[in-house]
C-alpha cells in the first residue's frame, strides 16, 4: 500500500511538471528544427535558425533594447530598494509598517493596470513613448521586490557591526559605504539578479510603452503574428535559458545566504 501511494505521488509530479514544462521542451527542441516548418514531424537538428536569428538586425536590436532596459532597471531598483530597505530598517520612522505596506503593494496590481495606468500619465505629460518610459515601467514593477528582498537581508548583526563603525568615528557615508554594502552584497546582487530577469522577459509594460525602439519579447509577438518561425522559438529559447540562469543564481545567492545566518 506505501509503494502504491509513492508511485501515485510521484505519477502526479510527473504530470503536473510535464504538463508546465512540455511546451517549453517543445520550444527549445524545434529551435533546433531543420526544416522550415516549426511543427512535427522533428526533420534533423540544426542551428541555422540561431545562425538566422543572429543576422536578423531587427531582431538584434530588440535583444540589445531588452538587455540596456533590463540592466538600467535592474540597477535602479536595487539602488532605490536598497536606499529605502536601509531607511526603513536602521532609521525606523514613524508609520515604517505603513510604509513597507506602502512600498511593497504594487506586487498585487497586475501589469496591465500597472501600464495602462502609466501610459495614460505619460500622455498627459506629453512624454513619448520609448526604451525610457519601459525602464520606468520596470522599475515601477520590480522595485517592491528588490525592496523587500534586500529589507528581508537585514539583522541586529548587521546593525551593531554598523554602529561599531559609527562609534569609531566613521562618517555616516562611510559607514553605508563600508560595512553596509558589502555585509549586503549577496542581498543586493540576488535583487538585481531578479530584477534582470523579471525585467529581460516582461512583454505586457514593453508592449504599452513603447512604439519603435521595441524589446525581444515585443519582436517576437510581432513576428508570431505572421505564422510560427523557428527563429522566433530560437530567440525564446534565449530567453528561457538566461532567464533559468539568473534565477538559478539568485536561488544559490539566497540560500547560501541563509545558510550562513543558521
Amino acid at each position: 500500500m506505501k509503494r502504491i501511494g509513492g508511485v501515485i505521488r510521484y505519477s502526479y509530479l510527473a504530470a503536473v511538471f510535464g504538463f508546465i514544462l512540455l511546451p517549453v521542451l517543445a520550444l527549445v527542441l524545434f529551435s533546433f528544427q531543420d526544416g522550415a516548418l516549426a511543427v512535427p514531424p522533428l526533420r534533423g537538428l540544426s542551428l541555422r535558425w540561431y545562425e538566422a536569428l543572429f543576422a536578423d538586425g531587427r531582431m538584434m536590436a530588440a535583444l540589445r533594447n531588452s538587455a540596456l532596459v533590463a540592466i538600467t532597471s535592474a540597477l535602479i531598483c536595487t539602488v532605490l530598494g536598497f536606499l529605502a530597505a536601509y531607511g526603513l530598517a536602521r532609521f525606523r520612522p514613524k508609520g515604517v509598517q505603513a510604509l513597507r505596506a506602502f512600498l511593497i503593494a504594487p506586487l498585487g496590481v497586475s501589469y496591465l493596470v500597472i501600464g495602462l495606468g502609466l501610459s495614460l500619465a505619460f500622455s498627459e505629460l506629453a512624454i513619448g513613448r520609448s526604451l525610457i518610459t519601459v525602464t520606468i515601467g520596470h522599475v515601477v514593477i520590480n522595485l517592491p521586490l528588490a525592496f523587500a528582498i534586500i529589507l528581508s537581508q537585514m539583522n541586529e548583526q548587521q546593525a551593531r557591526f554598523e554602529q561599531a563603525a559609527r562609534d569609531l568615528g566613521a562618517r555616516e557615508s562611510r559607514v553605508l559605504a563600508l560595512v553596509a554594502v558589502p555585509l549586503l552584497a549577496p542581498g543586493l546582487l540576488a535583487a538585481f539578479l531578479l530584477s534582470f530577469t523579471l525585467s529581460w522577459d516582461e512583454f505586457v509594460i514593453a508592449l504599452l510603452l513603447t512604439r519603435f525602439d521595441v524589446t525581444l519579447p515585443v519582436e517576437i509577438w510581432s513576428a508570431l503574428r505572421t505564422g510560427l518561425n523557428p527563429k522566433t522559438n530560437a530567440a525564446g529559447t534565449i530567453v528561457f535559458a538566461l532567464s533559468i540562469g539568473m534565477l538559478i543564481i539568485t536561488y544559490a545567492l539566497i540560500r547560501r545566504r541563509l545558510e550562513k545566518q543558521r
